[in-house]
C-alpha cells in the first residue's frame, strides 16, 4: 500500500507577514545612529530623507555645506539645496550666518533629532502667538493663502546689476535671462555691489563650476548661488603711505678732536665750534 498522504495545509510561521517586507534585525552596539520614524517615514523626496540621515550620522564639526554634500552624493546642488530647504521648513535643520571677529561670514548648521516646535514624543507644543496684526484678505480668498507678490519690473532694477546679469551669457551662452528673470535677480546682485563686490568677482561666482546640464532654468541656478553663497569680505580700504623718514646725516670726523659726529659736510663738531667761539670772544 502507498504511504498515506495528507492534503492539509502546512501551518505558516506564526508572526511572519504573508506579503511586504520582513526585517532581519541585528543588534548593534557601535557605529549606529538613532533616527525617528517621523523623519524616516515622512512623505516627500527620498533625497531629503537620505541627506537628513547622512547629516545625523556625522560627528559634530563635520562640513555639511552644499559643496560637501554634493561631493558625497551623486545628486547636484539643486536637489541638495532643495532637500536642505525641506529639512529647514520641517524644523529638522537650522542654518545661521554669523560674522567672525575677523569679519568673515561663517554658516553654522544645527540638526535637530526632533523638529523644532514638537516634544520628544512627536506631539506639537502649544501654539505660539502670532506676530503682528492680522492681515486683511481679499473677498473670496482663504485666510491662509497669501496674495501673490507683484512681478518685478526691469525698469525699476539697478542698471549696473542688470548689466552684470546681461553679460553672463558672454561667459556661458546658456545663461540667457528673460526680462522678468533679470528683474527678479537684480536686487540680489545690487546687494553684492553695495557690499563692495565688483562685477568681475560676481561674474566669477555665478559662472564657476556650472553643471554640464541644467535640470532647471538658468535663472534658478543663479538665484541659488546668489542666495546660498555668503557675501565675500570687502577688501580693506587703502592705507595711507607711511610718513617719510627724516634724512640722517652721515658720520663725519671732527678736524679738531677727531671725534665722530653727524653732519652733511665735513668740519668740526659742536664742542670744538663752541670752544673756538669762546676763545674768540675772550680775545
Amino acid at each position: 500500500m502507498a504511504d498515506p498522504q495528507s492534503n492539509a495545509r502546512l501551518r505558516a510561521d506564526a508572526g511572519a507577514p504573508a506579503t511586504g517586507v520582513i526585517h532581519i534585525r541585528t543588534r548593534l552596539t557601535a557605529d549606529f545612529t538613532v533616527l525617528s520614524n517621523a523623519l524616516l517615514q515622512r512623505r516627500g523626496s527620498a533625497v531629503t530623507i537620505g541627506v537628513a540621515a547622512y547629516i545625523a550620522s556625522l560627528p559634530d564639526g563635520s562640513p555639511v555645506s552644499i559643496a560637501a554634500l554634493c561631493a558625497h552624493f551623486s545628486e547636484g546642488e539643486i536637489l541638495i539645496s532643495r532637500a536642505l530647504r525641506e529639512l529647514e521648513a520641517a524644523g529638522y535643520l537650522e542654518r545661521r550666518r554669523e560674522r567672525t571677529p575677523t569679519g568673515q561670514v561663517r554658516t553654522r548648521t544645527f540638526f535637530y533629532g526632533v523638529p523644532a516646535g514638537r516634544d520628544p514624543d512627536g506631539h506639537p507644543d502649544a501654539p505660539r502667538p502670532r506676530r503682528g496684526p492680522a492681515r486683511e484678505t481679499a473677498p473670496g480668498r482663504p485666510d491662509d493663502v497669501p496674495p501673490p507678490p507683484p512681478a518685478p519690473a526691469l525698469a525699476d532694477a539697478d542698471p549696473q546689476a542688470v548689466a552684470v546679469l546681461s553679460s553672463l551669457r558672454r561667459v556661458d551662452p546658456r545663461l540667457v535671462l528673460s526680462a522678468r528673470e533679470a528683474a527678479r535677480l537684480a536686487p540680489a546682485v545690487a546687494a553684492w555691489l553695495a557690499a563692495g563686490v565688483g562685477p568681475r568677482e560676481i561674474t566669477e561666482v555665478l559662472t564657476a563650476r556650472l553643471p554640464e546640464e541644467f535640470r532647471a532654468r538658468p535663472a534658478g541656478v543663479l538665484a541659488f548661488r546668489l542666495r546660498e553663497t555668503p557675501l565675500p569680505v570687502p577688501p580693506p580700504p587703502p592705507q595711507s603711505p607711511p610718513p617719510e623718514r627724516p634724512v640722517v646725516p652721515p658720520l663725519q670726523t671732527c678736524d679738531g678732536c677727531e671725534r665722530a659726529f653727524r653732519a652733511l659736510e665735513p668740519g668740526r663738531c659742536r664742542d670744538c665750534r663752541e670752544h673756538e667761539a669762546g676763545l674768540t670772544t675772550a680775545a
